[in-house]
């Protein structure tokens, strides 16, 4: 799925199902020696498709440790980013010297929750989200843009070194080109991010490039 939405300089892997015998990889345990089983499959299988990633960039297997907001440590020379929700694990990466960042989530194709809702949205999401229900009601909109923001943060953080609240940026979605923009509310040296999005095999996918 991710292939359909990021040019040839990016590699992916993914997986709809985890195996529960797979062991994790050595230089990891410690990253989820307390979890419970489900989470530990998903780091797992997660961890694995980054590496299948890697592979194609020609890296050998390595541990990725995570770094103080939970972000996965790449190789040198490499970006990347990596996803899991219930039934779909994936990982994107590219050399850096190809691709600035990249932002890559998935999530259930359902509505969120009533409470989420005006956490993670500005008022002018509300009125973007409100159109967008009206004239497209196949698509769960705010899940769409939940899952966006979470691509967008994914690509902006490596580059800043800053966290970016939800309420920090306005998410414009095309429907007909399946393309989104997010216009970031705070001083920032990229004051736009733009991205891709498809909605396939109950998920909604998303994931944000920026060009080197």
């Amino acid at each position: 799925m991710l292939d359909l939405l990021l040019p040839p300089p990016v590699r992916t892997a993914e997986a709809f199902t985890d195996d529960p015998s797979e062991p994790c990889f050595p230089g990891e345990e410690d990253l989820i020696g307390a979890a419970v089983p489900g989470r530990r499959r998903e780091f797992v299988t997660a961890r694995r498709c980054a590496r299948e990633a890697l592979a194609q960039l020609g890296h050998p297997p390595v541990a990725i440790r995570s770094g103080g907001r939970r972000e996965p440590l790449w190789p040198a020379g490499v970006v990347g980013s990596i996803t899991h929700c219930t039934g779909y694990r994936a990982a994107a990466v590219a050399a850096a010297a190809d691709v600035r960042a990249v932002g890559v989530d998935a999530e259930p194709h359902a509505p969120l929750p009533d409470r989420v809702l005006p956490a993670v949205t500005t008022a002018e999401d509300r009125d973007h989200l409100a159109g967008l229900r009206r004239d497209h009601p196949a698509v769960h909109w705010d899940r769409l843009l939940f899952s966006a923001k979470e691509s967008v943060y994914k690509a902006w953080f490596p580059l800043t070194g800053r966290w970016l609240g939800f309420d920090d940026a306005d998410l414009l979605i095309d429907p007909a080109g399946r393309t989104f923009t997010a216009r970031i509310r705070i001083d920032s040296p990229l004051p736009h991010l733009h991205g891709r999005w498809l909605v396939d095999h109950g998920l909604v996918v998303t994931a944000v490039l920026v060009d080197a």
